[in-house]
Order: structure tokens, then sequence, then C-alpha cells
């Protein structure tokens, strides 16, 4: 069965970066990419949305018009999408690497993206930051509730691709950073790249316990892998880890039960994926 990375592209400004990325993962996993963009349930063709304001008595020409126009906004939205997944496409296979399909929907797009996600090992997404452009880039109004409703790991790409070396691991212990881990040491993603796994909190055995047990996880898959304990405010310290690091990915459960949480998925998580400049893996 056929290894497949699903990438979803939106035509903003993290779209290329969603394909660099999606190259870059698919040549270390053996793994072809398929392409998705989703139009949304209001950009086809709605009568209701003009011509439902227009006073009673209205001329039926200027109602016909506006369904021509309807009708019309329709099809460039559909040129749109397809000239959007023609380019990534192309820088796919430019990178060397398969694209496996380029599909065009229409509907509410977390329901699409997981009703498209069975086939998947991993969901590709761009994330915004504060410098984007919020009205043009809809994908990341939904990121969030994306995330908690998909079953696969979602790796969010950064504004652009960087080669990465190093993955910085925000280890809490609990049930999805095991996972987490376990993930990490199945999948040739990560063979050949250091492994840095960091928790935040108090020094003392139970931390340093669990450490030492991902690690032997880690290391037994033939993994290079440092542990570390840091102090302070979660999203301040890992902030600066991925600073000092310069080229990585982080990797984290997207549930915790320390004070890591406060950097993982809840209330925070938009706050989170734009403060980190690093690419982001979150794993249920």
């Amino acid at each position: 069965m056929t290894n497949i990375i699903l990438a979803l592209v939106d035509g903003s400004a993290y779209s290329k970066s969603v394909c660099d990325h999606a190259a870059w993962a698919a040549g270390r996993m053996n793994a072809e990419v398929d392409l998705l963009h989703v139009l949304g349930r209001r950009s086809g063709a709605d009568k209701s949305d003009l011509s439902g304001s227009i006073a009673l008595g209205a001329r039926t020409a200027l109602l016909e018009e506006l369904s021509t126009l309807d009708e019309q906004r329709a099809k460039l939205l559909q040129l749109k999408g397809r000239a959007i997944l023609d380019d990534a496409r192309a820088i796919i296979e430019a990178a060397g690497e398969k694209v496996a399909g380029a599909h065009l929907r229409q509907g509410e797009i977390v329901e699409t993206v997981i009703e498209q996600e069975a086939p998947a090992s991993m969901i590709m997404v761009g994330k915004r930051g504060e410098e984007a452009d919020f009205a043009s880039l809809r994908l990341g109004a939904h990121l969030e509730r994306f995330i908690r409703a998909s079953h696969k790991p979602v790796f969010v790409a950064s504004r652009a691709f960087k080669p990465i070396n190093t993955v910085i691991v925000a280890y809490d212990g609990g049930a999805s950073s095991q996972r987490l881990v376990d993930h990490i040491a199945r999948n040739p993603l990560f063979t050949g790249l250091k492994i840095d796994v960091v928790t935040v909190g108090q020094k003392n055995r139970d931390t340093e316990k669990a450490l030492e047990d991902a690690k032997a996880i880690l290391t037994g898959a033939g993994l290079e892998v440092e542990t570390t304990i840091l102090s302070g405010q979660p999203d301040e310290v890992l902030g600066k880890r991925v600073e000092d690091c310069g080229s990585c990915l982080v990797a984290m459960g997207a549930y915790g039960h320390s004070r890591i949480r406060a950097f993982v998925l809840g209330s925070t998580t938009t706050e989170m994926l734009r403060s980190c400049k690093a690419p982001v893996l979150l794993m249920r």
C-alpha cells in the first residue's frame, strides 16, 4: 500500500511552504503526496446571497443577471482552484517527488479534510502568522478545530521551508506525548535527525524517569537523542529553544496534562502557532 501525505493548499502565502515541506517529508518517508484544495460552501453559486436582498417587485431580468453572475463566479473559483492544484503539483514534482492525486472539493473545510484523510499517514497544512493577510487565509481560521477533529498526525508548515536537522520534542509524559515518541521511533521521517526531548517543569525523579523511558524508546530505534529539563514558562523556554536551534521541527502531543499544556492544543493553540517560527507536528 502506498504511503500518502495529504497536503492542503489554499493559494495563501503558506501554500508553497506546505508543498516544500510535503516534498521533503515524502522523500524521507518514501511517500506520495495527495493534494487537496477545498472550495467553501459559499464559494459556489448561491442565488440567495444577492437576490434575497432585492425588494419585492424587482425586475425578472435583474434576478436573472444576478444568477448568471453567481454562476460565472462559481466557474472562476473552480478554475482558480485547479490552477492552485496545478502549481502545487509542479512544486512537488520539481522536487523529484510523486503526486498521487490532486483533488478539488466543495464543502465545509474541516469536514471535507476528515473525509479525505483515511488513506493518509500524515496531514500537511499551513499556518497563519500575525503578519499574514487574515482575510485571505481562510484555512488558518479553522486550524484548531481541524487539529482536534483529525485522527492523523498534523504537520503545520511554517511560512517558509528550511532544511530540518533537529526535532524538538515537547514531552510531558502524557498519553499523547507517549504516542508521539512511539510515532517518531517508527517513522522514517525522523531517521538521521537529532532528537531533543524537552520537558518543562521541576527536576525530580519522576521527571527524569519519564525522560529516560522516552529516550530508551527512541535510542532503541537508532535515533540520536538528548534529553533536557527546563524551568520557566513553557511558551517562553520552548520558544527560546526553537530560536537557538535555528532549523528544527517542533513535535508535541496535542493534549497535555501538565504546565506544558499552556503551549499545546487548547485555548492557546492559535497563539502558540503564531509565535513559533518553526514547523510543528501535533499528535493526538
